[in-house]
């Protein structure tokens, strides 16, 4: 039987039975003009249908590139990398802490000698890679940037995203390394370098995908994202940037969660707001620089190990509102990731996910198809609303960093996430084959297993190259670094030249360390 009580999306909006013409009121403006609410460009998948770009990385850069190869094989149009733990630390992979982790999350890059091997026959002017690194963003673009001059690529013909979002982590995701202000400091130094010599690199994701993976509701997702995306840009001007010029390289990063519709408003939500905050707050003119393009992964956290198959239809339903959404690109999880790394024929089955959205779901033959719907427009617009109405206490705490470093935003994700976590356990929320349909017998499933000798393939590969670098040429490098992070020159430079003499990710990220110190949460208020 239909049931008639009251109804709200986890943002806490009561949902009406039924929505008419005066739950939207207003024109719609068309896509690709301000603010861009119903997409960024005027034909949106008719001109260019969004990236299919397949999140992969595990054990060693072989294996990876083994792995973009067999997805490129297959249809994929862009490449997403993942790095293991220690990686996104910057510890090597022979540093004792990174002990039994190395590969494990993603792909272990200790050197230029493993970026070579994560790239080896990928031409880097054919592909545009997207890599999900923070604390050392800088380090492993600057990787990348010297393996494509290997290959005679120039780099004003690299493309891609270097996710380089450093607030999300403090909030949500525990993978930093230094205190935020410094952070910050390497933020805009990568935005200045990218902006002489990589023109087409997109310097930032900013991500809400990982606040949301933290707890959070849908209105906070976009709005602590959002109130991050002003942090950046307001640093980025205090460096001298033009808004006009550095807005054109800001990407974002959502999530596609479960509530199809709200995820579909919030997208349409995110753009809208976006384009005005850089049109008042920062006097961007430039509409490139106003318009919100966004990357989408389906929701990681939504997955469940009980009756995984399941996940395949979750999946599907979530990528489909990213596509109803207007992302720029799109990954869509493997249906095994609540147990394990992908096997090949998870990954296979969800990229051909998005390719049966592409192709026989009419996911690319109009623009917006939402716009229009008196439930979505009204969601829209209460998402929006709720959003502005948060940005403002951020606003009042003096802007994200301070938000961050006073911990109100970690804390609303908290109680966000224990609310959630109790509507799961009572089962009001319905959970399907979790707390409700459940199976008495799990089902035997193919897992993807990690060749335990991958870590120690690692570990001979860096040492080699610490045996045969010139290593005088290595220490002055390293000194290079010091004096440069003791100064207010762009770090990224000397970071280049000491990669290029072979120094490895955690050498130079210990430099870092000595001089801008490490952030400890348990002394943060």
């Amino acid at each position: 039987m239909a049931k008639t009580e009251d109804r709200e999306t986890d943002s806490g909006i009561p949902l009406k039975p039924v929505y008419t013409a005066e739950d939207a009121p207003g024109e719609l403006e068309p896509p690709g003009e301000y603010p861009f609410t119903r997409g960024p460009y005027r034909d949106m998948y008719r001109g260019k249908p969004w990236t299919i770009r397949q999140y992969a990385g595990f054990a060693s850069a072989e294996e990876t590139n083994q792995r973009f190869r067999y997805l490129l094989d297959r249809g994929q149009t862009g490449l997403s990398v993942a790095f293991d733990l220690p990686t996104q630390l910057g510890y090597d992979s022979d540093d004792e802490r990174a002990a039994g982790e190395v590969g494990r999350t993603g792909v272990a890059i200790d050197s230029i000698a493993d970026m070579e091997l994560l790239f080896d026959s990928i031409p880097l002017d054919q592909v545009s890679t997207s890599m999900t690194i923070n604390a050392p963003a800088a380090l492993l673009l600057l990787l990348y940037e010297l393996v494509a001059e290997e290959q005679g690529v120039p780099a004003e013909k690299l493309r891609g995203t270097v996710q380089n979002d450093i607030l999300k982590e403090y909030i949500a995701r525990g993978n930093y390394i230094f205190p935020p202000r410094p952070s910050m400091r390497l933020t805009t130094d990568l935005f200045s370098y990218c902006a002489e010599r990589l023109p087409s690199w997109n310097t930032i994701s900013i991500s809400g995908y990982h606040i949301r993976e933290a707890g959070s509701t849908a209105v906070q997702e976009l709005a602590f994202t959002l109130a991050n995306g002003i942090a950046y840009a307001q640093a980025a001007v205090n460096a001298g940037l033009s808004p006009d010029e550095f807005g054109e390289r800001l990407s974002f990063f959502f999530n596609a969660h479960n509530h199809f519709f709200q995820e579909v408003a919030k997208f349409r939500a995110a753009r809208r707001l976006w384009a005005e905050i850089m049109r008042d707050r920062f006097g961007a003119t430039n509409p490139k620089a106003q318009a919100l393009r966004f990357h989408a992964q389906t929701g990681g956290s939504t997955l469940t190990a009980q009756q995984p198959e399941n996940n395949i239809v979750r999946v599907a339903i979530q990528a489909l509102s990213a596509v109803s959404g207007g992302a720029q690109s799109i990954h869509t999880n493997s249906f095994d990731e609540a147990l394990a790394l992908p096997t090949e024929r998870a990954a296979r089955i969800a990229l051909r996910t998005q390719q049966l959205l592409a192709h026989e779901a009419g996911g690319t033959d109009t623009a917006d198809p939402f716009g229009g719907s008196y439930f979505v427009e009204s969601l829209t617009d209460e998402l929006e609303a709720r959003a502005r109405e948060l940005i403002a206490r951020v606003d009042e705490l003096g802007g994200a960093v301070a938000a961050v470093e006073q911990g109100f935003v970690q804390g609303e994700i908290d109680d966000a996430a224990f609310r959630y976590s109790q509507e799961v356990e009572s089962g009001e929320r319905v959970i399907v084959g979790v707390n409700r349909y459940e199976e008495a017998e799990s089902e035997a499933i193919e897992l993807h297993r990690i060749d335990p000798e991958a870590e120690r393939r690692q570990l001979e590969r860096t040492a080699r190259v610490r045996a045969e670098r010139d290593a005088a040429a290595a220490e002055v490098a390293l000194a290079g670094v010091l004096e440069a992070a003791r100064g207010t020159q762009n770090l990224l430079p000397p970071l280049r030249e000491a990669l290029r003499a072979r120094c490895t990710i955690g050498e130079i990220c210990n430099v870092l360390r000595d001089e801008f110190g490490m952030y400890d949460a348990q002394r943060a208020p």
